[in-house]
C-alpha cells in the first residue's frame, strides 16, 4: 500500500469519526491528512508527508477556532432567531403593578412585561419591543 493510500484511508476514517461525533474540529485535521496525502502523490519523504500534515491541520484548527471565538462575541441577542420570534408580537395586559410590571399569559405561560422608563403604563394590548432576559419589554399599541 502506497503512502497516499494510506493518508486517504486516514483521512476517510476521520470524517467517518467526526460523522459519529458531530466534533468539528475532526474535519480540520482531515485538511492535514489530505495534505499529507498530497503530499505524498508528490513525492515527498514520508517525514514531509508528517510534518505538512501537522502543520496544515493545526493551522486549521486554530484558523477554525478563531473564527467561531469572534463569532461567539459578535452575536447579539437580536441575532439569535429563538429571541426574535417575541418581537412584534401583540399581549394583553389587564393592570400594570406598583412596581412597573404585568403578568402577561403568553405562549401558554406567564411572563413578567415591563414598559420603557418614562413611559406611564396603562392595560390594553401591546407588542413585544425586546425581551430582556425573561421580561417581555412592551409599547402601548
Amino acid at each position: 500500500m502506497s503512502n497516499a493510500t494510506f493518508w486517504w484511508l486516514l483521512a476517510g476514517a476521520m470524517v467517518a469519526l467526526e460523522l459519529f461525533t458531530g466534533t468539528f474540529y475532526l474535519l480540520m485535521l482531515t485538511i492535514g491528512l489530505a495534505a499529507a496525502a498530497l503530499a505524498a502523490h508528490a513525492g515527498l519523504g514520508v517525514t514531509g508527508q508528517l510534518l505538512l500534515g501537522a502543520t496544515v491541520g493545526s493551522a486549521a484548527v486554530v484558523v477554525w477556532h478563531l473564527k467561531k471565538k469572534r463569532q461567539a462575541k459578535t452575536q447579539t441577542a437580536d441575532s439569535m432567531n429563538d429571541v426574535r420570534l417575541d418581537v412584534g408580537e401583540i399581549v394583553q395586559i389587564e393592570q400594570w403593578l406598583a412596581d412597573g410590571t404585568a403578568q402577561v399569559h403568553y405562549r401558554g405561560a406567564k411572563w413578567d412585561a415591563i414598559h420603557r422608563p418614562g413611559v406611564t403604563p396603562g392595560p390594553g394590548q401591546h407588542r413585544v419591543a425586546e425581551l430582556i432576559g425573561n421580561r417581555l419589554l412592551v409599547d402601548k399599541v
